[in-house]
C-alpha cells in the first residue's frame, strides 16, 4: 500500500497544476522524459533524515547555549532523493547550453570551456585575498596583464579593476569625476542622461549626489546633439551616455557630444556594456569619453547571473586617471608586478585616489576567464567578434522587419541587438503573450518592454556565437509568433502550454509573493495563505 508524503500527495493521484494542456493528463505529472519535480518539502517529512547518526554519549555540547531550541523544519532526504530532486529542477532551467538565449542589453553568448579549465588551474582558483602578496605574484601578473590589454582596445590611459558589475563601474566612473572636480573647486550638480541610455546611468548619478536630468532622442533613436548642447552649462558635471544605445543603434554624434561636453567643462562617462558590438572596431578613447566601465561578463564571455559573478573594470582617461581607486596593479622597471594600496600610493605617485570601491582587488577568476578569451582570440578575434554580433543582429532585424515593427529600421543597421515594438498586434494581445508563446517555442524570451521609448519593446540579441542555422530556427519560431499576434490568436493569453507550470498570475505574485513554504492544513482545519489566494 502506497503512503503519502509530507505535502499529503499520494501516488497515484494526479499532480495538480502541471502543465499538460497538449495531451491527457499523467497520474506522475510526468510528460515523457520531462519529469514532474515538486518542492523539496513536499517529497520526504520533517520526522526522518537521509543519515541515521547514532545518539551522542556525553549530555554536554560545546556550543555556549547557542544549540538550536526548535526543528529545523527541513524534509530528511537520502542521497539519491536529493540528487534526484536538484537534477530534474536542473532540466527546467534554460541556458546557453540548451539554445539561443535572446536576451537584449545581456549578451548571452557562449563560454568556451577553455577559459573554465584555465580559471580552475592551481595559483588562479585557489588564492586567496589575504595571502602575502609574494606568494600571489602570477594571479597579480594575470591581472596587471588583462589591465593593459582592456586600455590598448580603449586606447584610454588607466583602469581600475576593482569594480564588481557594471552598476558599480559606474559608480566608480562617476566618483572618479566628481573627486576631478572637487579637486580644482568646481561645485557642480548636474549629469545629463539621454533617454537612450541604460536605466542604471540616472540611478547611478543620483546615488552618487548629483541632479539628474534628461536628454531627448531625435527621430532615428539617437542622442539629440543640439538639444544636448543648449543644456551645457557650468553646473552640469557631465554626461553619461550609452553607446552603442538600449535602442541597439551607436551614437554617430559620439565625438561632437564629447567635444561640447568637454568645451564646457564636463567629463564623459560612456556605458560599456554594450562593448560587444564595438570591440576591436571602435575605441572609446578616440572619442573623447573620461571614464567608461567594461562588463567582462556580457563583452569577454565570463559567466554571469546565475552563472557566476560579474565584474565591470572601468578605463580612465589621463584627466581622471589620477582619481582612480585603489588598489591596482603596477609594473616597475625592473618587471615587477606590485599591488598598490594605502600604504604605497606614494610610491607610485597614486596620492589623488577617492578611496576604494572593494575591500579587495576584484573578481579574479572573471579576470583569468577575460585574459584567457581575449589572448585565444587575438586582434582579429576579437574583431570578429564584433562584426559578427552586428551581421546576427542585423539578419535578425531584415529577416522580421515585415511581419514585427521595427520603429528605427530605417536609422540604418542597428549594432550587436535588434529592437521590435508591438505595433500591429491585435488589440488584447500583448508582448507578454508573445513571449509566453515563444516558451513554448523552445526559447528563452527576449528583453520585454525595455527600452522604454519604445511601446511594448521586444529587445534581441543573438550574439556572435550563433550559427545561421540557428539564426533561422529562431526566426521562425518569432515570425510565426509575431504572425498569430497580428491575427488575435486566442491561444497566447493562456501561453505557455508546454511549460512544466502553467502562467503565474504575475501582479498577484508581485505584489503578495509567497517566499516561505508552509505546511498544509489537515482536513477541515483552517485555510493557509496559499489556500486563501488560490494559489
Amino acid at each position: 500500500m502506497s503512503a503519502p508524503n509530507a505535502s499529503g500527495w499520494k501516488p497515484g493521484t494526479p499532480v495538480q497544476d502541471h502543465n499538460a494542456m497538449a495531451g491527457p493528463d499523467t497520474v506522475t505529472g510526468n510528460r515523457a522524459l520531462m519529469l514532474e519535480e515538486p518542492l523539496i518539502f513536499e517529497i520526504g517529512t520533517t520526522e526522518t533524515t537521509g543519515v541515521d547518526l547514532p545518539e551522542p554519549q556525553s549530555g554536554s555540547n560545546r556550543l555556549g547555549g547557542l544549540d538550536r531550541s526548535e526543528k529545523i523544519g527541513l524534509p530528511g532526504l537520502s542521497e539519491p532523493e536529493t540528487i534526484r530532486h536538484y537534477t530534474r529542477l536542473s532540466r527546467q532551467n534554460y541556458a546557453i547550453d540548451l539554445g539561443l538565449f535572446p536576451l537584449g542589453s545581456c549578451t548571452m553568448k557562449h563560454n568556451p570551456r577553455l577559459n573554465e579549465k584555465v580559471a580552475r588551474m592551481p595559483g588562479f582558483a585557489d588564492v586567496h585575498p589575504l595571502q602575502p602578496v609574494d606568494t600571489v605574484r602570477g594571479a597579480l601578473e594575470v591581472v596587471n596583464e588583462l589591465a593593459h590589454w582592456l586600455i590598448e582596445l580603449t586606447a584610454m590611459h588607466g583602469v581600475a579593476m576593482s569594480p564588481k558589475a557594471g552598476a558599480h563601474g559606474e559608480l566608480c566612473g562617476i566618483l572618479c569625476i566628481r573627486a576631478a572636480l572637487e579637486a580644482r573647486g568646481d561645485a557642480r550638480e548636474v549629469i545629463l542622461v539621454p533617454e537612450s541610455a541604460h536605466g542604471t546611468n540616472p540611478a547611478t548619478a543620483a546615488f552618487a549626489g548629483y541632479r539628474v536630468e534628461d536628454i531627448p532622442a531625435n527621430s532615428d533613436g539617437r542622442v539629440d546633439l543640439e538639444a544636448l548642447k543648449a543644456r551645457l552649462g557650468p553646473d552640469v558635471a557631465g554626461v553619461m551616455i550609452t553607446n552603442p544605445n538600449t535602442c541597439g543603434l551607436f551614437e554617430r554624434d559620439m565625438k561632437a557630444i564629447s567635444d561640447a561636453v568637454h568645451e564646457a567643462g564636463g567629463f564623459v562617462y560612456c556605458d560599456g556594456a554594450n562593448f560587444n558590438a564595438i570591440v576591436g572596431k571602435v575605441r572609446p578613447g578616440d572619442l573623447g569619453v573620461d571614464a567608461m566601465h567594461i562588463n567582462l561578463h556580457k563583452t569577454f564571455s565570463t559567466p554571469h547571473g546565475g552563472g557566476g559573478p560579474g565584474s565591470g573594470p572601468v578605463v580612465l582617461s589621463e584627466a581622471l586617471s589620477p582619481y582612480g581607486p585603489l588598489p591596482f596593479t603596477a609594473r616597475t622597471k625592473d618587471g615587477v608586478v606590485h599591488l598598490v594600496e594605502e600604504e604605497n600610493a606614494a610610491e607610485f605617485e597614486h596620492t589623488k585616489a577617492f578611496g576604494r570601491m572593494t575591500a579587495f582587488h576584484g573578481q579574479m577568476g572573471m579576470f583569468t576567464r577575460a585574459l584567457a578569451y581575449i589572448l585565444s582570440h587575438g586582434a582579429d578575434g576579437l574583431r570578429q567578434v564584433a562584426e559578427d554580433a552586428v551581421l546576427n543582429a542585423n539578419y535578425i532585424l531584415r529577416s522580421l522587419e515585415d511581419v514585427l515593427d521595427a520603429p528605427f529600421g530605417h536609422s540604418g543597421p542597428c549594432m550587436h541587438e535588434a529592437l521590435f515594438g508591438d505595433k500591429g498586434f491585435a488589440e488584447d494581445v500583448s508582448t507578454l503573450d508573445l513571449a509566453k508563446a515563444l516558451i513554448d517555442e523552445g526559447y528563452h524570451p527576449m528583453t520585454m518592454y525595455f527600452p522604454l521609448v519604445v511601446h511594448g519593446a521586444m529587445l534581441v540579441e543573438p550574439t556572435e556565437t550563433e550559427s545561421k542555422a540557428a539564426l533561422d530556427q529562431f526566426i521562425g519560431a518569432l515570425r510565426s509568433v509575431a504572425e498569430r499576434a497580428k491575427a488575435g490568436d486566442e491561444s497566447l493569453k493562456t501561453a505557455p502550454h508546454y511549460a512544466p507550470r502553467r502562467r503565474l498570475d504575475e501582479t498577484l505574485a508581485a505584489r503578495k509573493p509567497i517566499l516561505a513554504w508552509e505546511e498544509p492544513n489537515p482536513p477541515g482545519g483552517a485555510p493557509s495563505m496559499s489556500e486563501q489566494d488560490g494559489r
